[in-house]
């Protein structure tokens, strides 16, 4: 396996598949996210969709993120199975 940067980001090679594994680097915030500055910790947490919830919400509202705002968030978040909530705070926030 070889490890390589590509476009700031890690990419194990992993020889005799063709399968790229990519690995974001630690506490590189990502640009396609809105709150990119809002680092939320989930690896090695509760993975319960409510404590989730709970640490992104907690986050925006540290953050400074107006109430009608955080509100779209959770209309998002909830709008769907564990995966789009997963998703969805991705797109909202820097998880780690």
């Amino acid at each position: 396996m070889e490890r390589h940067m590509d476009e700031d980001r890690y990419v194990d090679e992993v020889y005799g598949d063709d399968e790229e594994i990519i690995v974001e680097e630690p506490g590189v915030p990502d640009e396609d996210c809105k709150y990119p500055d809002i680092v939320v910790q989930l690896t090695g947490e509760d993975g319960n969709a409510f404590a989730i919830l709970g640490r992104v919400s907690q986050a925006l509202r540290r953050g400074g993120v107006p109430k009608e705002e955080r509100d779209k968030f959770f209309a998002e978040a909830q709008s769907g199975d564990y995966d789009n909530l997963l998703v969805t705070c991705m797109r909202w926030v820097n998880v780690q």
